[in-house]
């Protein structure tokens, strides 16, 4: 198996291959052992781990976990809609939406969610920095009743 690089995508064995990650990182200790600084590719997380604990994805594996993720929402969307069929016919105002996001892979995976649930929401790829300055200016232009903020 090739040694473990930055940007690599990768899955822990100690944790049962749960949660796909991209390797941000690698610090070597003074032990000359490894860690790998990791980022959530599905989740917003970060942690670190053991280089030898890392298993590298094939792109088949990421596209399967991909679609496997997919699938998931999908289904819970379905799920919903079902739930909201049965229900009495009644008009249900789910707002505007206005998500600052700090991190351009989430936005873009936030604006496609969003858009698949039917939510009416408006997503801004703003660097952590510069969100305490904008978010008065696009409070006031998106008059959203609703105001997500997420960071890297």
């Amino acid at each position: 198996m090739r040694e473990i690089k930055k940007g690599d995508i990768v899955s822990r064995h100690s944790y049962g291959h749960d949660i796909i990650f991209s390797v941000k990182r690698i610090i070597k200790l003074a032990n000359k052992k490894e860690i790998a600084i990791l980022k959530g590719i599905d989740v917003r997380v970060e942690a670190d781990a053991p280089i030898d604990d890392l298993k590298i994805l094939t792109k088949e594996e990421q596209k399967r976990r991909e679609r496997e993720l997919e699938e998931r929402i999908i289904q819970k969307i379905q799920k919903e809609t079902i739930y909201k069929e049965n229900r009495r016919k009644e008009v249900i105002y789910t707002g505007r939406i206005l998500h600052l996001d700090g991190d351009k892979k989430y936005s873009e995976k936030s604006i496609m969610y969003y858009k698949k649930m039917g939510l009416n929401a408006i997503v801004k790829n703003v660097p952590e920095y510069r969100q305490p300055k904008v978010v008065y200016r696009l409070l006031q232009i998106c008059n959203p009743d609703i105001l997500v903020i997420t960071r890297t």
